[in-house]
C-alpha cells in the first residue's frame, strides 16, 4: 500500500530519500525502477522552488508577527497593526522577491559566463584542456588504459566535455530549469500570503467575536500554528524531521516576537512614547 502511496504522489528522488531513511530495499527497488528513472523533467522543476517558497513564508510570518507584537507591546491602536502590518507584508515582501531575482540572476549570469570561456577554451585549445581533464582523474586515482578510455569519452562529446570542467574544475552546477522571475514570484506570494496569517484576527475583529476580545492572542494561536505547519515543511528541502523543524521555526518566531514585544512595552513605559 505504501508503495502505491508513493508511485502516485512523490518523485522518483523522493522515493529514493525515503527508502533511505527507513531502509526500505522493496521502496528503493521501486525508485529505481525503468519508469521513474525516466520520469518527467517538469517534476524536478517544480521541487527547485520549494526552498524559495518555504524561507519566503517563514520570513514572512516572523517579520510579520514582530510588528504585531510590537504595537501589542507599546498597546498602541490596533488600527496600527493594519496599517504597519500590511504595509510591511508587501514592502519586505518585494523586497525579498527583488533581492531573490537578483541574487538567482547573479549567479546564473556567473556560471553561463564560465561556461562561455569553457566552451571557448575547449574549442581553441583542446589539447591543454584534454591534459586538464586528464590531470583532473589522475588526482582521483584513475590510471592507464582507464584514464585514456575515461578521457576519450568526455572529450568526445564537447557537451559532456564543457560539464566535466564546469563541475570538476570550477564547482560550478549550471541550472537553467530554474528561472529567476518564478522564484521571485514564488518568493514574493509566499512571503506575503504566510505574512497575512498574523493578521487575520485584526482584519476579521468585526465579524469573529474572540478575535474582537482576544486580538492578540488569536494572533498568536494562528502565527504558532503557522511556524509550526511551515517549520514542518522544511522536512521537503533538508533531512530535519517535520516535529523538529516545527518547533526550531516556533521557537525562532516565538524569539523574534518576544523581542519586538519588549521593545515596544519600553518605548511606552520607559521612555513614554505614546501615539
Amino acid at each position: 500500500m505504501i508503495h502505491w502511496f508513493f508511485k502516485k504522489t512523490k518523485s522518483r528522488v523522493e522515493i529514493a530519500r525515503e527508502a533511505f531513511k527507513k531502509r526500505d530495499k522493496k521502496l528503493h527497488k521501486l525508485a529505481h525502477s525503468e519508469k521513474y528513472i525516466k520520469e518527467e523533467p517538469h517534476k524536478i522543476e517544480q521541487g527547485k522552488y520549494i526552498g524559495p517558497a518555504v524561507y519566503g513564508a517563514s520570513d514572512g510570518i516572523v517579520t510579520t508577527f514582530a510588528v504585531v507584537a510590537g504595537v501589542a507591546g507599546a498597546n498602541l491602536d490596533p488600527k496600527i497593526v493594519l496599517i504597519l502590518g500590511f504595509a510591511n507584508l508587501f514592502a519586505d515582501g518585494f523586497s525579498m522577491a527583488v533581492g531573490d531575482y537578483l541574487s538567482s540572476k547573479s549567479e546564473k549570469d556567473y556560471i553561463n559566463s564560465e561556461r562561455a570561456r569553457e566552451l571557448w577554451e575547449v574549442e581553441h585549445f583542446p589539447d591543454a584542456e584534454r591534459k586538464e581533464v586528464e590531470e583532473i582523474y589522475k588526482r582521483k586515482g584513475v590510471k592507464g588504459e582507464k584514464l585514456k578510455l575515461l578521457v576519450d569519452i568526455i572529450t568526445s562529446d564537447k557537451e559532456l566535455w564543457v560539464d566535466t570542467m564546469m563541475k570538476e574544475e570550477l564547482n560550478l552546477l549550471g541550472d537553467d530549469e530554474v528561472s529567476p522571475i518564478k522564484s521571485a514570484l514564488v518568493t514574493f506570494f509566499s512571503f506575503v500570503i504566510a505574512g497575512f496569517t498574523p493578521l487575520i484576527a485584526y482584519v476579521f475583529s468585526n465579524f469573529v467575536p474572540f478575535f474582537q476580545t482576544y486580538k492578540f492572542l488569536a494572533a498568536s494561536i494562528i502565527t504558532g500554528a503557522t511556524l509550526f505547519t511551515v517549520g514542518g515543511l522544511r522536512q521537503l528541502i533538508t533531512d530535519v524531521k517535520w516535529y523538529i523543524g516545527g518547533l526550531e521555526m516556533l521557537l525562532v518566531g516565538g524569539a523574534s516576537a518576544s523581542v519586538a514585544f519588549l521593545i515596544g512595552f519600553i518605548l511606552r513605559t520607559v521612555f513614554g512614547i505614546v501615539i
